[in-house]
């Protein structure tokens, strides 16, 4: 009975979290942008200020689902986030990964998903922050550089999209591609959850049978350097570097699992 009723409240724990989600991210696009844009006139300022209040309104959405039980988290090496001009490299099991990692990084960037510019929730703050889409083709690599060089943080799945249930992950080339054409160092995070939830085809009511747990561990940086003379070429570098990540993650997350 006990167990029944804590699955039912996480059900409506999770909807309601995520109900306040879009309202916030609506909030923020109908009356905290066009206010920033009136009165702050310097658009270097006026994007940092934008990423702020991103940075905080997902630090609030994490701690409301953390409050209200729906999941509990441990980080490890959250200090490594706190210099400027990263390259954040992490897996993608689940749908709020990027609200993790933008609720750790102050002057977070990141790459999204063209269509999140034409929703109404998510419209104001990929606009304001100045975020990276990923409809610009060939330039989307030299943008990247471009912003990690300004000494911004950006996260980057190199996946691409959430690592399916069942299979292996695979990594796109496009991150490598960022990374040794910088050459920019890789400072990679890894993110466990268990039980598993919030993945690919999977819808939010669908919630598991306990809370989940997540555990992300900021590891050491990945010299990336070394790897394009071993290479000699970058694009022979980005292939080999897309394998040694995938091998990279492929055995840290199933290491730390077991661990």
């Amino acid at each position: 009975m006990l167990e029944r009723l804590d699955y039912v409240w996480r059900v409506l724990a999770t909807g309601f979290c995520f109900a306040t989600f879009g309202l916030g991210g609506l909030a923020l696009r109908v009356l905290y942008f066009p206010l920033l844009s009136l009165f702050v006139r310097h658009k270097p300022r006026r994007t940092r200020l934008a990423r702020l209040a991103v940075h905080y309104s997902f630090r609030f959405f994490i701690e409301l689902m953390r409050m209200s039980g729906v999941l509990r988290y441990r980080v490890e090496g959250v200090e490594k986030l706190s210099r400027s001009g990263l390259l954040i490299l992490a897996n993608h099991p689940t749908l709020i990964d990027v609200v993790f990692l933008i609720s750790l990084v102050p002057n977070a960037d990141c790459v999204v998903k063209a269509s999140l510019a034409n929703n109404p929730f998510t419209r104001g703050p990929v606009e304001a922050t100045g975020y990276l889409c990923n409809d610009s083709g060939p330039e989307l690599v030299k943008a990247c550089i471009a912003s990690v060089k300004a000494g911004n943080n950006l996260i980057i799945f190199p996946e691409g999209t959430r690592t399916p249930v069942s299979g292996p992950m695979k990594l796109q080339r496009g991150a490598a591609n960022i990374a040794v054409r910088g050459p920019c160092d890789i400072t990679p995070v890894t993110i466990e959850c268990k039980p598993l939830s919030l993945t690919k085809g999977l819808p939010w009511w669908r919630v598991p049978p306990s809370r989940m747990n997540f555990t992300i561990v900021v590891r050491d940086d990945i010299a990336v350097a070394p790897m394009v003379e071993e290479a000699q070429g970058e694009a022979l570098a980005a292939r080999s570097l897309t394998e040694r990540l995938h091998t990279y993650f492929s055995t840290e997350t199933q290491r730390h699992a077991g661990a």
